[in-house]
């Protein structure tokens, strides 16, 4: 019955009736009557794409000086690699464990990582995905320190019992030799050492390795004799070592605050004590204890002198002085606080050689929640300006929204006007991570990412080509007041911190006009303009909405205290609705409850506003009797309409930004036409409490908690706010129904209507839909002169839980966008506002007749219906989810053809075709693992979504078949061919007489001929998905496959083609140094010595 139901509509639909037809045969095929779809799930594909920001809560790092690679990890297990500007890469450690240290094998393509579970991974870097090559899972020690020499292939792994294992990274497997803690200290030493701290070979003899154990004993090792030749002992705890690149000299940094300096042959005692913070005293006692020196470096350089760079160390008597990096050079000591505490830090340098002068050009200095990057090559010692985009989490991120595939002259315009806003002061050299190269990807088309923060801030970003660099900042808390102190905190703030976070925006890309609202239940609307100017007074608008529950029951016998509010609507014509405009800016409170007063207050002073948005009206919502305003739920602007309406549990207002007015203010139950069947009886209001405690600051009760908390905070419990809609009805179920959703549309607000008109489709909170007809005036003048009609047409359909979305297809299933006004600078003259002001037309009048049908999409937290316009009938109904609920939907455009995307709390991502809502893909993506993944998850068109991974990561997702497949092109190469720099020359002399570096065969000493099989049990190595065996069963196809084995072959006869030239050139040397020597005996053969 229910199929021949719907193809009785269709029928009716395709004969160009404006409702259901009866005579519509049931026989008639489908294919003929619906729109032809064109999107199959083949065209569907779920995968990651990019993480952007700052790696949260960071504890290791790493830096290749060849590739100019710098790798973080995380507590997560995360890892995040940088390259040059753009060039960065994201991979996750399967068992979530910390990461406590990185070493690259240099100019390798390849990476270890050490994991707090005891675990070592190899990483094969030359991939665009890195994947794991090998594991090694120590069973019965704890690791705490990894130190692999350059260009070896033996890996030093210290352990929490002070021994130290040896690994061969080419295979992943241990070495039978093993230095035992007992061995390596004096035999009369009583207590047990401490863990290793501290692995290094002497840069001037690879077969020396410098051990530090944590409890102050520092061992200089013979790996050929297998024994100690020095020990070197202080009183104060090692936290590291750093050598001299001559190899005479290290130096410790210890627990004291104390920097020891050690002569390799004379460990009877320091060759230098210093504490670099330490008051001296006068008498010649030993300096006051310092904070532990948590790290130190030492490089040299060839004209002047060393540095000195260390981490910590500062007196006691800083209590509360921030994190400081301290530079020693010569005879000064800079002293740099550092915003966040320090994780760790690496000086980078011209040469990978340890035997080498170092020659520092900068610091790269890892905080808990930046990456800052020090110049040491100029005077103050300037940071670098960075390419990433590490300041998502400036603020912390309260709403966001994704737009793909936005107007070209969109990005250039903000860049524009965001580049004045660049700090000054920056290194004027490159950024020294400049590693990698960008990835070949066609997907050109301009994306926009837009973020809202606790501070009121709202930042645009550049998201195009998996790339994303901040475009421009804007600071929406300029246009209050700010509270000086504590005590002048506003009486009339309705969250407890955070007033001016922003809660939802509403941005119309082509005309650039955007909306926001924030959590202080105001509203502000803003323009773009390439000009200066200095507003005198800020335009404000006071709009009191009162509860619709007092207003049913107990309406002002006087009208006074509620001018806007209209009669409810029922009236058949937009020109019956004739509604007072004029704003309630009054501010009449008295000695009772607080009344008509708004949230924040504005700023007194002129507003000088740079180039780029600028405020154009500011609407705040005010108390009404003692009970502060509901925050905004919802919020859309139009700029083809010049209207912004917003809702909230209260009702919804709409307001002509043109005119400045107050057009409408309705109650959410005054939406439904007296005689309509959805309609809600009005409830009567509690008599339990007084209406005046709601949200009263004396009021501890946890309804004035849920409704006054700022989204920063709403992750500590279940109830969060929504970006475009902050419902909560799934989640914690209020009783009042709130507007959830709006779409400005030009359809047929009536079943009656044979013309298209401008409208607006409301969505409620417990799934209603309602029409509200819109007629504007005449453009131009009269439209600033003359009020916009608008009137109230009843429910349209219901559907089970609160509306997400909606939208309006016309006949042939092309999506039919809110009109627009084409962007104008509004600050520009007469003449040049007329030559780009291009109104779209709203719609051809009288034209359009009810044969081209609209389909209105509709999507709420449960289920999606489309329903046929005029007729009002519901031609198709799909069940989304029954045991969780929809908590982001959009209807989104996708291979030329439309879709339903959705994202469920039960971590499903679905799409849904259109108009037919055919199930397309439906993929268990992620789990719902904490409100902010709610509130930031949004779609865009082409395939594109993104939410916050994390409260400085950003994750962005494809579900475009397309896009998986380009993806390897996309992508970032992070290794690039690069000649590794030649080794120093070591000189004549150092030649002759054997002062150069000592190089060790490794392989007789650590290999299974000379050191045995390791024990079994220590370690069990685990095969990982990266090598040859995983990468079979991994690859996406034979094209894969041949690609990978093309890429390995090619740099396999790469490397064979130098290595040939090497000792080609090699040979002629060896053989033109053989031909100079005899010559040489020849000559001096049969002369006497004084005779030379």
């Amino acid at each position: 019955m229910k199929k021949f139901n719907i193809r009785k509509v269709l029928d009716g639909l395709t004969a160009a009736s404006s409702s259901s037809s009866a005579n519509a045969q049931p026989g008639t095929p489908r294919e003929n009557d619906v729109v032809q779809e064109t999107l199959q799930s083949e065209h569907f594909q779920l995968c990651k794409t990019v993480r952007h920001g700052f790696p949260y809560q960071p504890s290791s790092m790493a830096f290749d000086p060849v590739q100019k690679i710098l790798a973080i990890g995380t507590q997560a297990g995360a890892l995040r690699l940088f390259g040059r500007a753009g060039v960065e890469c994201y991979c996750q450690h399967e068992s979530n464990a910390a990461v406590i240290q990185l070493q690259f094998l240099i100019n390798e393509g390849a990476l270890v990582s050490a994991l707090a579970d005891d675990s070592i991974h190899l990483w094969n870097l030359r991939q665009k995905i890195p994947a794991i090559l090998h594991s090694l899972k120590f069973n019965r020690e704890r690791i705490t320190y990894c130190h692999l020499p350059f260009q070896s292939k033996w890996l030093y792994i210290g352990t929490e019992r002070g021994n130290i294992h040896i690994v061969n990274v080419e295979s992943f497997t241990l070495s039978g030799y093993v230095i035992m803690w007992n061995k390596a200290i004096e035999l009369s030493t009583k207590t047990h050492p401490g863990p290793v701290v501290h692995i290094s070979d002497n840069p001037m003899d690879e077969g020396k390795l410098l051990i530090g154990f944590e409890s102050g004993i520092v061992v200089l090792w013979d790996l050929k004799c297998k024994k100690a030749d020095y020990r070197y002992n202080y009183d104060e705890a090692i936290h590291s070592v750093a050598w001299h690149h001559e190899g005479k000299q290290f130096v410790c940094s210890h627990s004291d605050g104390t920097l020891t300096t050690w002569n390799v042959r004379t460990p009877a005692k320091p060759a230098q004590i210093i504490t670099p913070h330490g008051k001296q005293p006068k008498d010649g006692k030993k300096p006051e204890p310092c904070k532990p020196i948590l790290k130190v470096e030492y490089k040299t350089t060839r004209a002047g002198d060393p540095f000195m760079v260390l981490s910590g160390g500062l007196s006691y008597d800083t209590v509360g002085r921030r994190a400081c990096l301290t530079v020693m050079h010569g005879k000064s000591t800079a002293v740099l606080e550092m915003d966040y505490p320090i994780v760790d830090f690496l000086t980078l340098c011209e040469t990978p050689y340890p035997n080498d002068f170092q020659e520092p050009y900068a610091v790269v200095v890892l905080l808990e929640k930046d990456l800052v990057v020090i110049d040491l090559g100029q005077i103050g010692y300037p940071i670098f300006e960075s390419p990433y985009p590490l300041t998502i989490h400036e603020s912390p991120v309260t709403c966001c929204e994704y737009f793909a595939d936005c107007p070209a002259e969109v990005i250039p315009a903000l860049y524009s006007v965001g580049c004045r806003q660049k700090r000054q002061g920056y290194s004027k050299k490159e950024w020294p991570i400049s590693g990698g190269n960008w990835g070949q990807g066609t997907q050109t088309y301009p994306e926009i990412i837009i973020t809202g923060h606790a501070d009121g801030s709202i930042k645009f970003w550049d998201a195009s080509a998996l790339m994303l660099q901040v475009l421009y900042k804007l600071k929406t808390a300029k246009v209050f007041e700010r509270a000086r102190g504590k005590e002048e905190k506003p009486n009339t703030d309705i969250v407890d911190e955070d007033p001016f976070a922003i809660q939802t925006l509403s941005w119309c890309p082509e005309s650039r006009m955007l909306c926001v609202a924030g959590v202080s239940a105001h509203v502000i609307v803003y323009r773009f303009s390439k000009q200066e100017i200095t507003t005198e007074v800020v335009q404000l608008l006071e709009v009191r909405m009162q509860s619709e529950f007092s207003d049913v029951d107990s309406p002002d016998p006087g009208g006074e205290q509620t001018p806007t509010l209209p009669t409810p609507g029922a009236s058949s014509s937009p020109q019956e609705s004739e509604l007072p405009t004029q704003p309630s800016t009054g501010s009449n409170s008295s000695d009772g409850p607080r009344d008509n007063i708004p949230c924040l207050q504005m700023r007194s002073s002129p507003l000088k506003q740079s180039p780029g948005y600028q405020v154009e009206l500011v609407i705040q919502l005010v108390w009404v009797s003692g009970e502060p305003p509901q925050q905004i739920t919802s919020l859309a602007i139009n700029s083809s309409y010049g209207l912004v309406v917003f809702g909230n549990s209260n009702g919804l207002a709409v307001v002509d930004y043109l005119q400045k007015t107050l057009l409408f203010h309705m109650g959410t139950s005054e939406l439904y036409s007296p005689s309509d069947p959805f309609q809600r009886q009005p409830r009567s209001p509690r008599k339990a409490k007084p209406s005046g405690a709601i949200c009263d600051s004396n009021d501890g009760s946890n309804a004035s908690e849920d409704r006054c908390r700022s989204p920063t905070s709403d992750a500590k419990d279940n109830s969060f706010t929504r970006s475009r809609s902050s419902s909560v009805t799934s989640i914690d179920r209020e009783s009042r129904e709130a507007i959830s959703s709006f779409y400005y549309c030009e359809s047929f607000p009536r079943k009656t209507d044979s013309l298209v008109s401008p409208c607006l489709l409301v969505g409620t909170t417990h799934g209603s839909v309602m029409m509200v007809a819109l007629n504007l005036p005449p453009a131009g003048d009269q439209r600033l002169q003359q009020p916009v009609g608008i009137a109230s047409c009843g429910t349209l359909v219901k559907l089970k839980g609160g509306i997400l979305t909606m939208s309006l297809l016309d006949a042939t299933g092309t999506l039919l966008p809110p009109s627009f006004e084409q962007w104008y600078d509004p600050n520009a003259s007469d003449e040049e506002k007329e030559k780009g002001r291009k109104r779209r037309p709203a719609s051809p009048p009288s034209s359009q007749e009810s044969q081209d049908t609209h389909f209105a999409i509709l999507c709420s937290e449960k289920q999606a219906k489309v329903v046929a316009l005029p007729s009002q009938t519901r031609i198709y109904k799909h069940s989304i989810t029954e045991t969780s609920f929809v908590l982001r939907a959009d209807v989104v455009q996708m291979a030329g053809a439309n879709c339903i995307a959705c994202f469920c709390a039960n971590g499903h991502i679905m799409t849904l075709s259109l108009p037919s809502l055919r199930p397309l893909l439906d993929v268990n993506y992620l789990p719902l693992t904490d409100m902010r993944i709610a509130r930031t998850f949004c779609f865009s068109n082409l395939g594109q979504a993104l939410y916050l991974t994390s409260p400085t990561e950003i994750q962005r997702i494809t579900y475009s078949q397309e896009t998986c497949d380009n993806l390897q092109e996309m992508l970032s190469e992070l290794f690039t061919p690069v000649e590794t720099p030649e080794a120093p020359n070591r000189g004549f002399f150092k030649g002759l007489f054997g002062g150069g570096a000592q190089s060790l065969d490794r392989e007789d000493l650590f290999g299974e001929t000379a050191a045995g099989k390791a024990s079994r049990s220590l370690a069990q190595h685990i095969p990982g998905p990266g090598n040859m065996e995983g990468m079979k069963g991994a690859a996406s196809g034979v094209v894969g496959d041949l690609a990978r084995a093309r890429i390995a072959l090619d740099e396999r006869g790469q490397k064979l083609g130098e290595l040939e030239e090497r000792t080609a050139a090699m040979m002629a040397s060896a053989e033109s140094f053989s031909k100079h020597a005899h010559d040489m005996m020849l000559k001096y053969k049969d002369k006497k010595w004084y005779q030379l």
